[in-house]
């Protein structure tokens, strides 16, 4: 969906959520911002997800070590693979 690529996406208001609320806040601790947007990642199920996971041994992708759709520059990217086809 190459229309998304000129747009200034990132200084919309709607592309990045922090939570300071939320009782798991904050989830990754290793970021200055933390974008609570995708909060369960929507690229889970997705086998070219470009985060850093990992697959256990019953199978079962784990992605606590990935900070991919909580930070903000990554909103954009999310969305472009949300409108692709599945």
């Amino acid at each position: 969906m190459s229309y998304l690529k000129d747009l200034p996406i990132i200084d919309y208001d709607y592309s990045f959520f922090e939570n300071k609320a939320c009782e798991f806040f904050s989830c990754h601790k290793d970021l200055e911002e933390l974008n609570c947007l995708f909060c369960f990642c929507p690229l889970y199920l997705k086998d070219t997800c470009p985060g850093n996971y990992k697959i256990l041994p019953n199978g079962v992708k784990d992605c606590s070590n990935c900070i991919f759709p909580h930070k903000r520059e990554n909103y954009e990217f999310i969305i472009s693979k949300l409108l692709q086809k599945i």
